[in-house]
């Protein structure tokens, strides 16, 4: 303790401490983001849920078999049935003798039971039963066949481009495949659509007949930023898992398809989740259906029309790089009425050193009709002399 009694030997200390802590966050600051880990599985995708950006990636496009991962788009065609009135939760199926015999996880219905759609939905996501899937398929399409018509309608809608269904419960047929990159897509849509149902999706065991049946997602019980999705396996598709996870107001959504073992795939999933929270970040830069600009707008019934986006912007960057973001705005120089809202007006860009990372359309916020006669020459007698 002697070392330090004299000031010169205290301010040398506290610049040499100064300087250690300095060139460590110098360090820190240089850190490039490390490479994807290695991912043992014949497939995966990790994506950010709110700006679509894919954070790691093998083998993404490659079409497989998705075993019980097929009941996602099951329940989400299940799903858009009830937003559009089609069905109640509280509807009563009855379980057909198909219904009942279909091999593979079970959720135990008998032949002739009547059982509500709630109950079916909980046992396709939570114990994965083939026959609730089964059950729901005809009593959605009247029958197997036509649901997965249905599955395929809807499959395409939302873009899933390299995927065919032709049963509602996995099991292998030739022509039933699916991509990591589209069970993305699909995840990511019913999350958005559909999140009164979602923490079904965390639940993890679900009781029906006096028969209690866990979630084999493990993750559940070993992550709690972790809150879905399905797990799927067959011999030929091997163990799979969808999982999302949200972290301090940031989601993602990982895929990992034909790995060897239940533990693996949820192992695989967890490293490719602590990499993209620990190595990204997400950050709304505007606020969606909210003012960006208000914007001169002519001969119509006011003179500003607001402007801004149809929903919130997100961006996903490396950490600690948010204060090298810079935003361009570019709105059209005239505006004339008559403008309904949703009408693009221009558009708000994003660069991260120079590159272009994210670009959306600036529309307007509300319909803006022709003004009246004399508003119409007196805006149009300015736009002549140049004011």
């Amino acid at each position: 303790m002697t070392y330090f009694k004299t000031f010169e030997a205290k301010l040398f200390l506290i610049l040499f401490l100064c300087s250690t802590l300095i060139n460590a966050n110098a360090e820190e600051a240089d850190i490039t983001t490390p490479s994807v880990p290695t991912i043992a599985a014949s497939s995966f995708i990790l994506q950010d849920f709110n700006t679509g950006k894919v954070i790691a990636e093998n083998n993404a496009d490659s079409k497989l078999a998705p075993a019980s991962l097929t009941k996602i788009l099951t329940v989400y065609v299940v799903f858009n049935e009830i937003k559009n009135d089609h069905l109640k939760l509280g509807d009563k199926v009855t379980i057909s003798q198909n219904a009942w015999k279909t091999g593979g996880s079970k959720m135990f219905v008998k032949v002739n039971d009547q059982v509500n759609i709630e109950d079916l939905l909980k046992g396709v996501i939570i114990q994965s039963g083939n026959d609730a899937s089964v059950a729901l398929a005809e009593h959605v399409g009247g029958n197997e066949a036509a649901f997965a018509e249905m599955m395929n309608q809807h499959a395409a809608r939302l873009g899933m481009a390299n995927s065919h269904f032709e049963n509602s419960d996995g099991l292998p047929s030739d022509g039933h495949y699916t991509t990591a990159r589209d069970l993305a897509i699909l995840t990511t849509a019913l999350i958005k659509e559909f999140p009164q149902y979602y923490p079904w999706f965390s639940q993890k065991e679900f009781t029906y007949n006096k028969i209690t049946q866990k979630n084999r997602n493990l993750l559940l019980s070993r992550d709690g930023s972790v809150d879905g999705v399905k797990t799927g396996h067959t011999d030929e598709a091997g163990y799979c898992l969808v999982a999302s996870a949200l972290r301090n107001g940031m989601r993602l959504i990982s895929v990992v398809m034909g790995t060897e073992s239940e533990n693996a795939r949820a192992n695989e999933n967890q490293t490719l989740l602590n990499y993209g929270f620990r190595f990204f970040e997400s950050h709304r830069l505007y606020e969606g259906k909210k003012a960006i600009q208000e914007q001169r707008i002519w001969k119509g019934e006011i003179q500003h029309i607001p402007v801004g986006l149809a929903e919130d912007f997100y961006v996903t960057i490396p950490r600690r790089r948010y204060k090298d973001l810079k935003a361009a705005i570019k709105i059209n120089s005239e505006i004339l009425a008559p403008v309904k809202a949703g009408e693009k007006l221009g558009s708000v860009s994003v660069a991260l050193n120079n590159e272009t990372i994210a670009t959306k359309n600036l529309v307007a916020l509300q319909n803006v009709e022709k003004g009246g006669i004399f508003r119409q020459l007196y805006d149009s007698a300015l736009r002549m002399i140049g004011k």
